[in-house]
């Protein structure tokens, strides 16, 4: 009995092995299916993080894990220094689902945003014209596309940033929802890219004004500059379509997918784009040993059409309106703003006799649903996309009796 684990003891664990760079809430999850979690000690919960959105098919999607497994008991890596029977069947598959002529495929969201940086660039020597070493991509104010050190040099965020440089240059950082300013930053000839999330998911879901993708876009197009969204965590399904951009029928000169790519099963990232951008990297000049694997291309088929096939878009989009109007109602001075697009929520909690957004958060855990404080004001809600509406009404009675249990 002594050797049982307990969350305790994987806590302990974690904190006595493990790197100190995340601040967990003190669960430990040892079972998920669907929208629906367990701790060691089998208390159930609802997820409301979904692994930033990586879960948006759910926990262990049987589709999903019988692509994997299937595939990993034939063949599970080749390197991309052979071919494989799986990946020209995901490239076309892919590509002609979002409509693009090319995939570069990759591993994680902050791997795809920098392969993403690296065409942008080679683009603008390549194509545009731009002279070596000179070129520019304009980025937002409280962006967050990872944590690598290029990443970093352009977050405006000191606790990804602070202290972990000399950054990389060769950015220019303009405010979000703000076509005035990149109206003035277009206007530097060097400029190669505006790269941009349609919703700041990590700043707190920050919502732009409508027309302001669809008018960024059509900027860039004026000035020769790639139009460039990460839809690593908007992507597939999350807003209500299956990317973000869709709402303002903007299709981007590079898309970048993540997350949900794999349904959470596996690591699998992809930068899409057309000939003119891709064929501009040759070969040996970028790549991933992992990048484009068999069981990553089986994984990311089935996570795409299990997304199509059970209408996950119509589901985020139904109950995400449920929500908001389900938080708008509650009559509790905690709750300041609401905001958000389908099942990618927020909202910003004012502190109340010292009770924060973390302690609402960890009174929801205790009471059955898993939710995460981002910038310590606002909680991000964004459950499992096949959770069903009879699930969500129960979710959203035990969020609504733990705000007003605090008064």
């Amino acid at each position: 009995m002594a050797d049982i684990l307990t969350s305790k003891k994987a806590m302990d664990l974690e904190y006595k092995y493990g790197a100190h760079n995340y601040h967990p809430l003190p669960i430990v999850l040892s079972k998920g299916e669907g929208a629906k979690v367990w701790d060691l000690e089998c208390k159930e919960y609802f997820d409301f993080l979904s692994a930033y959105s990586a879960i948006n098919q759910g926990h262990c999607h049987p589709k999903i894990i019988g692509a994997m497994t299937e595939q990993a008991r034939t063949l599970t890596l080749t390197s991309r220094g052979f071919h494989n029977d799986a990946l020209g069947l995901y490239e076309k598959y892919i590509t002609e689902l979002f409509g693009y002529d090319k995939v570069l495929p990759m591993n994680t969201g902050a791997e795809a945003d920098e392969t993403a940086i690296k065409l942008a660039r080679r683009w603008a020597y390549d194509v545009k014209g731009v002279e070596h070493d000179m070129a520019k991509i304009i980025v937002c104010a409280d962006n967050f596309h990872g944590r690598t050190i290029s990443i970093i040099s352009m977050s405006t965020d000191p606790e990804s940033k602070a202290n972990f440089g000399p950054y990389t240059p060769g950015f220019i950082v303009i405010p979000y929802n703000d076509l005035n300013a990149l109206e003035v930053a277009l206007e530097d000839p060097n400029v190669a890219a505006f790269l941009v999330e349609p919703i700041q998911g990590e700043a707190g879901v920050v919502v732009p004004d409508d027309g302001y993708l669809k008018k960024a876009s059509n900027m860039c197009k004026d000035n020769n500059v790639l139009f460039i969204a990460d839809e690593v965590q908007t992507g597939i399904a999350r807003t209500g379509r299956m990317l973000a951009c869709d709402y303002e029928n903007v299709h981007p000169d590079i898309l970048i997918l993540g997350k949900a790519l794999s349904g959470g099963a596996y690591p699998v990232s992809a930068v899409l784009a057309d000939d003119e951008i891709m064929l501009t990297i040759k070969p040996g000049q970028h790549g991933s040993t992992f990048g484009g694997n068999p069981v990553a291309a089986r994984v990311a088929i089935a996570a795409l059409k299990v997304v199509e096939d059970e209408g996950l878009a119509e589901n985020a989009e139904k109950l995400g309106k449920v929500f908001r109007e389900r938080m708008a109602s509650i009559d509790s001075d905690m709750i300041d703003i609401i905001r958000g697009k389908g099942l990618l929520n927020a909202v910003i909690i004012k502190p109340k006799d010292g009770k924060t957004a973390m302690d609402v958060c960890m009174k929801m855990a205790e009471n059955g649903v898993l939710a995460k404080p981002t910038h310590e004001h606002i909680i991000r809600f964004a459950p499992p996309l096949v959770i069903t509406e009879e699930q969500f009404a129960e979710a959203m009675d035990i969020i609504e009796n733990t705000i007003l249990s605090f008064g």
